[in-house]
């Protein structure tokens, strides 16, 4: 596996871009965007999803209730969790946006770069939203703090030095491994980084603190689950196309490492002293989700114990029957422009 991946040619007159001969990595396309004959049926519907799900932080109402609540209705731990998960958020949103055109250069599927290319336009708007919230929330004397504070917290910059030099080692040497490397990393980032960080807001909006900000991670959420399908349908391409490149140990190996990390950050940033977040649901929370995102690869469970969600208020917030459902989803599902993409690659 340590062959050397080809970069594609920014257009290549010799390549062939017919259905019958596409793969997901390693073909030879011409450079053109030919989206009326398309291979991969997943990343079309995809497109109609991601498209549909258009949204900017400015339209997201109720920051100066945040500001005011976050100085008078949040714990001293509440307000450390809150800033240290935003830093941490805003370096995965970050290196995704910079990081994802790397990963397309080598991509050989339009209808799969086209949707790569709407998710770094999307990871960019979520940068965007954290620096609304910062604006809005915190004191500007704060703001320089909560973007570099991997400057001074020993956890954090392992974590971000980790996902960070699995993609630099791509990058400055693209092989088949540094690239399915890279690919997992992807998968692990959009799949289980974020997700401890969400349950933290979703946890003050069950409580009904941070409203706003609950509502625009609900956004960044619902963007991130296409991320995460996105590169499961990736890596199952992979291991359907190139036997030769999938690694089903190196999935389980990082998804350890992942799921531990996570388990740490987690207990390091919000201790044992927020309502309805502990060590115990933390660790249970993760494990459970780890199994559930292998299961997307179908690779069965790491964690063989875990087979609920620990956090049931997770799964209360998203029921439209539930009346704090209707509050803090009806604005995402209401928002949502997906009718607005009838017509577009007919099925």
């Amino acid at each position: 596996m340590t062959k050397e991946i080809k970069r594609n040619h920014l257009f290549n007159p010799k390549g062939d871009d017919d259905v019958e001969v596409r793969t997901i990595i390693k073909g030879a396309t011409t450079g053109l965007f030919n989206l009326n004959a398309t291979k991969y049926p997943w990343a079309k519907s995809l497109y109609q999803v991601m498209i549909g799900n258009f949204w900017v932080p400015e339209k997201i109402s109720g920051l100066k209730d945040d500001a005011r609540m976050f100085h008078t209705d949040l714990s001293e731990e509440e307000q450390k969790g809150y800033k240290g998960i935003l830093s941490f958020l805003i370096f995965l949103d970050s290196i995704q946006t910079v990081n994802l055109p790397h990963f397309s250069d080598y991509i050989t599927s339009p209808e799969v770069n086209l949707i790569l290319s709407i998710q770094a336009y999307q990871e960019a708007i979520h940068s965007q939203s954290y620096a609304t919230i910062l604006e809005s929330v915190v004191e500007s004397k704060e703001r320089d703090e909560i973007y570099y504070f991997w400057r001074t917290d020993s956890v954090l910059l392992e974590r971000n030095k980790y996902i960070g030099q699995i993609y630099e080692d791509f990058i400055n040497n693209p092989t088949d491994e540094t690239f399915f490397r890279g690919i997992v990393a992807n998968f692990l980032l959009e799949s289980i980084y974020f997700y401890n960080g969400f349950a933290f807001f979703d946890t003050l909006v069950d409580r009904m603190k941070m409203l706003a900000t609950g509502r625009m991670i609900a956004y960044i959420r619902r963007d991130e689950l296409t991320h995460v399908t996105i590169f499961a349908n990736i890596i199952r391409e992979i291991k359907r196309e190139f036997p030769e490149i999938y690694d089903e140990k190196m999935i389980l190996e990082m998804m350890s490492v992942a799921v531990d990390q996570e388990i740490a950050w987690g207990k390091h940033i919000l201790g044992n002293r927020i309502p309805g977040i502990n060590s115990e649901t933390t660790s249970d929370y993760t494990h459970w989700l780890a199994n559930n995102r292998l299961a997307m690869l179908n690779i069965g469970p790491l964690y063989p114990d875990a087979v609920t969600n620990t956090y049931k208020h997770l799964d209360r917030l998203q029921d439209p029957n539930s009346d704090k459902g209707n509050f803090f989803e009806t604005t995402v599902v209401n928002y949502t422009q997906s009718s607005s993409m009838n017509g577009s690659w007919d099925f």
